[in-house]
């Protein structure tokens, strides 16, 4: 008999040339897993969390909102799992993801500062992030008052709200930092959580996974200096989890745990766009057809012979369909 779980790390396809499932796709195989939730939670964004939503809701399988952030602290960059939990939560996940892109510079890969999330937690679940994190990397350094540190700073951030996640996927930072994680997490008394981190749905499509990291990083499949894909990285079954932490069933109960503490799917709506002007139908009307006569000129004036009244007329034919659909905005910002 298996416990409960939910899969809690989730990348999509969205985490461009790392994550290969599909958010629809995701949702999909939750539910032919028997999964109650499950959580995206792509790198530095949250581009994929609509079509998830939509298609968790279809499914009868709850979404959980979240992103693997990358949080600049003492100089280096490690990664912090967050997950919604209310419109407070994903408002200031959407902030931080914002920030990771807009806010900094542009030589840098995207990331926030650690202050940033002092005024921005409310709301927020944090997973320490496995081998990803800055814990389990000072742990695995032999830094231990660092991560005691760095998880002291992180319980304040996060009261009630953290939790020092474990995955066993043959990771070496993770396997040389687990038993001291155990140990710090007991002595503080924050819970445990297992997870997965899951880049595809099935274990038969690890090696096209690995193809992909190639072209990724630029390489060759018979390259051995290479990142490589983690054969481990599928979205595995409940059952598969609980045998891997049948020592450990505190940490697979959690993550049914944070699935209850997480209320909140990304907004329903249309497309934000902005505003190019009082009438955007007059003006891209007015545009198309000054730019359609610019260039009847410019064939007229090689000696070319156009059926000048078929373009026209087509063109009124094209912005009729364009304004109708509501698409003149659209049509002006692209």
């Amino acid at each position: 008999m298996s416990g409960p779980y939910v899969p809690l790390r989730t990348f999509s396809a969205f985490t461009m040339l790392e994550g290969a499932i599909e958010p629809k796709a995701i949702a999909k195989q939750a539910a032919k897993l028997g999964f109650p939730a499950v959580a995206v939670t792509d790198r530095n964004g949250l581009y994929g969390v609509m079509p998830f939503g939509d298609a968790c809701f279809a499914e009868g399988v709850q979404p959980i909102v979240g992103a693997t952030l990358a949080v600049e602290a003492d100089g280096r960059i490690d990664w912090l799992v967050l997950l919604a939990q209310d419109e407070a939560g994903y408002d200031h996940l959407c902030r931080l993801v914002s920030a990771a892109h807009l806010d900094r510079p542009i030589e840098q890969v995207p990331h926030v500062p650690f202050a940033m999330l002092d005024g921005a937690s409310e709301g927020l679940i944090a997973l320490t992030a496995g081998g990803e994190g800055a814990v389990a990397r000072h742990l695995a350094d032999g830094q231990r008052a660092k991560a005691e540190a760095m998880l002291d700073r992180l319980a304040a951030l996060f009261p009630g709200r953290l939790y020092v996640e474990l995955s066993r996927r043959s990771d070496a930072i993770e396997e040389a930092a687990e038993a001291a994680l155990i140990d710090l997490a007991y002595a503080r008394d924050l819970p445990l959580v297992a997870t997965n981190p899951a880049c595809y749905a099935e274990p038969h499509f690890h090696a096209a996974h690995d193809a992909l990291l190639c072209i990724a990083n630029s390489t060759y499949i018979d390259n051995a200096d290479r990142p490589t894909s983690s054969p481990q990285a599928w979205m595995k079954p409940a059952a598969d989890m609980a045998a891997l932490f049948a020592d450990l069933p505190e940490a697979l109960a959690n993550t049914a745990v944070i699935a209850m503490r997480c209320a909140v799917a990304a907004p329903q709506r249309r497309p934000i766009l902005p505003k190019l002007s009082d009438d955007e139908d007059e003006q891209l009307v007015r545009d198309a057809k000054a730019g359609l006569e610019k260039r009847l000129e410019f064939l007229a004036s090689l000696g070319t012979m156009v059926d000048i009244p078929t373009y026209r007329a087509r063109l009124d034919f094209e912005l009729d369909v364009i304004t109708r659909m509501g698409f003149a905005g659209y049509f002006l910002i692209v």
